[in-house]
């Protein structure tokens, strides 16, 4: 129950409280961008299962891989993909916080 309150908050409640928290001008907009990066799970389509709870995202889907990431975080840059850059590595981050929590599960 940690594990799935942990991933969705990532995934849900901290892009809200980040855009009314950091971003008082834009809060709404800034706030879907973010909830936004949630559109890099369609790469769970390719696998089967479609939804695995015991697997890690992170390397597995092709949207999910270390080059993805770096180019995620290359996006972090430049000023007018800064954000959006922001919505991916949070996901990434939800996702990767998953994933150590998954293998504490299993010890």
């Amino acid at each position: 129950m940690l594990r799935f309150i942990v991933h969705y908050g990532i995934h849900f409640v901290l892009p809200i409280a980040i855009a009314f928290l950091f971003f008082k001008k834009d809060q709404r907009k800034v706030m879907l961008i973010l909830l936004a990066g949630i559109v890099i799970d369609v790469d769970h389509l390719l696998a089967t299962p479609i939804f695995d709870p015991n697997r890690c995202s992170i390397a597995f889907h092709p949207l999910h891989t270390y080059w993805a990431i770096g180019l995620y975080m290359a996006l972090l840059l430049f000023k007018k993909s800064r954000i959006f850059g922001f919505a991916l590595v949070l996901h990434i981050v939800a996702d990767t916080v998953d994933c150590w929590l998954l293998v504490l599960d299993s010890k």
